[in-house]
């Protein structure tokens, strides 16, 4: 049996292949509900005999169903766990109650992931997270999961003083981070080798990560694939609970938010988003309605991570950013977000977001031959991912710290048409899981030589960056981008397309905030 001995117990692992152990579902707080709920994390309690660990633990309450993924039940609770992938230290089927080692005999490095979903759903049982090729890649892999939703990041009135702080699903992170730090030896990690990793919401919580006092010194390194914009400010956040309290029929207190469960409070968000979709007059929030973001309390999160790296906050993590170069078209594809069809739609569009005068006009100068949905998806995926990453990344460089630069721009075109290099294609390349019939619309079917190929290039990418700091190419001076290594199927291509789509940016502020 591959049984390890962690701070809270023994905890039973399985091969997941011939050359790699995994232990899943390992709490790593306590349950955040009943008298903990809305509450900052508790750390996990001590079991006693061996703890399963070979099934995904319960994920986190949403209403979302994922391809491949479980469903969150109601009446789950223990949803605070973390799952383990490591490489083996013997053949498969003699034990390997002892970890692997790299070959000096030392630690391995530790990548643990955060996944991504408008901080409104997703899980770490997603099968593109599966953490085997990158184990096998020489990296203990840790993925997590914490509270999503208004469980995690709605704003309790009366905050941190009544006893129920903003940026709960932060604090899980950080809780995660702390066990991690105690326990990985024991896995075969190095606790003073750790990198944190996520995608989207994911890698927008690995940036406030890197500007929270509460994180400093829990990980060396960052990863962030298209992180996405903005934090809200506290009026935001309690605007956004004023909506959901109407929604659920409670009062908007901390007795009211308390009493209803955790289900109304899903249905409640389902349908304030479902407002804002019917009405175009709503404002910028009626084209993709993401409710929940961060909350700039000046506690948990001190400062908006753009403008902390930028002065300095983070200047000793490592970072690794990437983003896709046709964002917006997967929202589009899966029909998350407004159509935008027309001139009068468009030019709203620049209105609701405050856009500079002249941005639309620089992008159809790009882009003379596309329709009016295009130019939107392709503005729209720069306001919210493409260009808040390459500012993100400019910034924590020109402050010293070291950074890398990645834009990923595989397409394919088959029988059901093209293939866009959208948003979340790039992860299942990054993990090496693009073989999962879970994610095959992601990639566009059956991967070819060269996806695989394209995939083993970016999996030793994150493994070599995770191990000492250097993905395999140059990191970027602190002026410009154009350092940025493309991914693409066929081998290494230049960046002209997407630099002459920067220029319209030029007098944008970012955060871009939606009230």
């Amino acid at each position: 049996m591959d049984i390890f001995k962690t701070d809270n117990g023994l905890a039973q692992g399985f091969r997941a292949s011939a050359d790699v152990v995994a232990a899943l579902g390992i709490p790593y707080a306590a349950p955040p509900f009943g008298a903990d709920r809305f509450r900052a994390p508790r750390p996990a309690p001590a079991w006693s005999g061996v703890r399963d660990c070979t099934k995904f633990g319960p994920i986190a309450p949403q209403s979302a169903e994922l391809p491949g993924a479980p469903v969150w039940s109601p009446g789950d609770e223990d949803i605070l766990t973390l799952n383990i992938w490591t490489p083996a230290s013997a053949p498969a089927p003699a034990p390997a109650s002892t970890p692997a080692l790299a070959p000096d005999g030392g630690r391995l490095p530790v990548l643990v992931w955060i996944h991504g979903g408008a901080y409104t759903f997703g899980s770490s049982a997603q099968p593109d997270f599966d953490g085997t090729v990158l184990a096998r890649a020489g990296l203990v892999v840790v993925t997590l999961n914490h509270r999503i939703g208004f469980e995690g990041f709605g704003h309790v009135p009366g905050g941190a003083a009544g006893g129920h702080p903003d940026n709960r699903g932060l604090l899980d992170q950080v809780e995660a981070l702390r066990w991690v730090r105690e326990n990985i030896a024991v896995f075969g990690g190095d606790p003073g080798n750790v990198t944190i990793a996520g995608q989207s919401s994911g890698a927008a919580s690995v940036a406030c990560l890197m500007v929270m006092d509460r994180a400093r010194g829990l990980f060396r390194r960052a990863i962030a694939h298209s992180p996405a914009s903005p934090c809200y400010p506290p009026e935001i956040a309690e605007a956004t609970t004023r909506e959901i309290a109407a929604a659920a029929g409670c009062p908007a207190t901390p007795e009211g938010l308390t009493s209803m469960t955790p289900q109304a409070l899903v249905a409640a968000t389902d349908q304030v988003v479902d407002d804002y979709r019917r009405d175009p007059a709503s404002g910028s929030r009626h084209y993709d309605p993401s409710l929940y973001a961060p909350v700039l309390d000046g506690d948990v999160l001190p400062t908006d991570p753009l403008e902390g790296m930028s002065a300095g906050a983070a200047r000793g993590v490592d970072l690794l950013v990437c983003h896709t170069t046709e964002e917006y078209w997967l929202l589009d594809a899966v029909g998350s977000c407004a159509k935008v069809t027309t001139d009068e739609q468009l030019a709203l569009f620049a209105q609701d977001f405050g856009l500079p005068d002249g941005l639309v006009a620089g992008y159809r100068a790009a882009m003379p031959d596309a329709p009016v949905s295009d130019v939107h998806l392709a503005v729209f995926s720069d306001l919210l991912f493409g260009e808040y990453s390459n500012r993100l990344a400019e910034a924590h460089a020109r402050a010293g710290g070291r950074t890398f630069l990645s834009r990923f721009d595989r397409r394919r075109t088959g029988p059901d048409g093209t293939v866009r290099a959208w948003h979340c294609a790039d992860i299942p390349f990054a993990f090496g899981t693009l073989d999962d019939e879970a994610v095959a619309f992601l990639v566009g079917g059956t991967p070819t030589p060269a996806d695989h190929e394209l995939s083993r290039r970016m999996v030793r990418a994150w493994a070599d960056f995770a191990a000492d700091g250097n993905p395999g190419w140059p990191s970027l001076d602190g002026n410009s981008t154009s350092q940025a290594r493309m991914w693409v199927a066929d081998g290494d291509a230049t960046d002209g397309r997407r630099a002459s789509l920067r220029a319209p940016w030029a007098g944008a502020d970012f955060p871009v905030l939606r009230p």
